[in-house]
């Protein structure tokens, strides 16, 4: 008997059946249809260090900060603690406190709008930002594919701009300006991640931070900065994992309110509380003649969306940023150790497996973050990592996903985040056998051929 069909996905908006939203959906679930394999996919958080514990400590530690510090009443602290919130966020203080202190960066609060994690904040702005079926986004590419889904859901093109070892082309950004506006679009932004950005792993350096900001000034351009790894560079072998050397955001160096930035304490706090950010200080006039913040505007988007970010995840973000003087530099000193540990541990196990010259497989070396690209001599697709997990036992990350054209790479990203070196170690031994073995298969089909 035929299934009772009561909608098509035709009816429904183009977005639901897009590649971009396909591929969060297939990435964020491919692990559970593979329990038992090697995941050297997934950008999550070391799980070690998780702490049950630490949510009470926390969320205690955030309550005497609203009665001791902020002067609450219990009633207020309860209401603050338990009741629908403040659209804006009630920890946005401590945000401000937490980008003073790493970053370096003076920010008013009433400029940030707490989130339902990063994701929800780059919809905000997306949402804001198209305002004519002119309005294009660029995106450095490879880009992250929650980026993408968004500008999709949001009727939004995205056009890419080369990314390559140093992170931007600008070039190519001034070159992709010009023909969006020659085509009579209207290019409002351009995403980036200018440190250990995902999936690529590059990074952008100082002088050219600072070019790209005076290119997005010249060309009337918002810049997206979207950091959630700028905290995990990668220490020296035999050195202690510090922030020295670590260059400015691009809202740190920010004079003429060029940049959004989009922050994330799921990386360096708790992914479970689904908390991040965004600090939208552009000053935006009203039709009658009143001045006031993007924020503002973003708010009243959020009040539709999501109405307000759940106080009691909130609260234990504010409480572990109260713990640690504001500071996740401070905070993140284990996880920082553990994410260059395996780094280092991966490059090393990757040269000894591919040696260079006799191998032709190939990878960037990162400073920093959670992800390494592999360059392998054959296509990569969903079906090869399937192979890859039933017949391997491992699973990686087809680079393909991160590129908007659906056109093949011979690539794939290994994250380094959430397993042990052991496990690093069972991975690539897995990886190598795939190789060989996907290289002899693909040798003996053209010789067939």
């Amino acid at each position: 008997m035929a299934e009772t069909v009561d909608l098509r996905v035709a009816d429904l908006h183009p977005a639901v059946d897009d590649p971009a939203l396909n591929s969060m959906n297939f990435l964020n679930e491919v692990a559970q249809h593979y329990p038992d394999a090697v995941s050297l996919a997934a950008g999550r958080p070391y799980e070690e260090f998780f702490d049950v514990g630490a949510l009470h400590r926390h969320l205690e530690r955030f309550r005497r900060h609203l009665a001791d510090d902020l002067g609450q009443s219990p009633a207020q602290v309860h209401r603050t603690l338990l009741q629908y919130g403040r659209t804006k966020g009630i920890v946005h203080h401590l945000v401000a406190r937490n980008l003073a202190v790493d970053e370096q960066l003076t920010v008013d609060p009433e400029a940030i709008v707490v989130t339902v994690g990063c994701q929800e904040a780059m919809f905000l702005v997306l949402r804001a930002l198209r305002a004519d079926p002119r309005d294009v986004l660029l995106a450095v590419a490879p880009t992250y594919v929650g980026l993408t889904g968004a500008a999709r859901l949001l009727d939004l093109p995205v056009r890419p701009v080369r990314g390559g070892p140093a992170g931007i082309d600008l070039s190519d950004l001034r070159e992709q300006v010009r023909l969006a506006r020659a085509a009579g679009l209207r290019p409002r932004a351009c995403y980036v991640m200018p440190d250990f950005a995902n999936p690529s792993g590059t990074s952008i350096g100082l002088a050219d931070r600072r070019r790209l900001l005076d290119l997005a000034a010249e060309e009337d351009l918002l810049l997206l900065e979207d950091n959630p790894y700028g905290l995990f560079p990668a220490a020296e072998p035999g050195r202690p994992p510090t922030q020295s050397g670590r260059p400015p955001t691009l809202k740190a160096l920010d004079t003429a309110r060029r940049v959004v930035y989009l922050g994330s304490f799921a990386k360096t706090v708790l992914p479970g509380a689904r908390v991040g950010y965004v600090v939208a200080d552009q000053r935006v006039a009203g039709a009658d003649g009143t001045v006031g913040l993007l924020a503002d505007q973003l708010a009243k988007i959020k009040s539709m969306v999501t109405v307000n970010t759940s106080p009691i995840a909130q609260a234990v973000v504010g409480g572990a940023l109260l713990e640690h003087g504001c500071s996740l530099v401070a905070a993140t000193v284990r996880e920082r150790a553990a994410y260059g540990r395996n780094l280092r541990h991966l490059v090393d196990g990757l040269a000894r497996r591919f040696p260079a010259g006799t191998s032709p497989v190939r990878w960037n070396v990162p400073a920093g973050g959670f992800f390494v690209v592999v360059t392998v001599p054959f296509g990569v697709d969903d079906a090869l990592l399937h192979r890859s997990a039933r017949g391997y036992g491992l699973l990686w990350t087809p680079m393909a996903h991160f590129y908007d054209d659906g056109a093949p790479v011979d690539a794939l990203r290994l994250s380094v985040s959430a397993v042990t070196p052991e496990q690093i170690d069972l991975g690539l031994d897995r990886l190598a056998a795939l190789v060989a073995d996907e290289t002899a298969r693909r040798a003996a089909n053209a010789e067939v051929g």
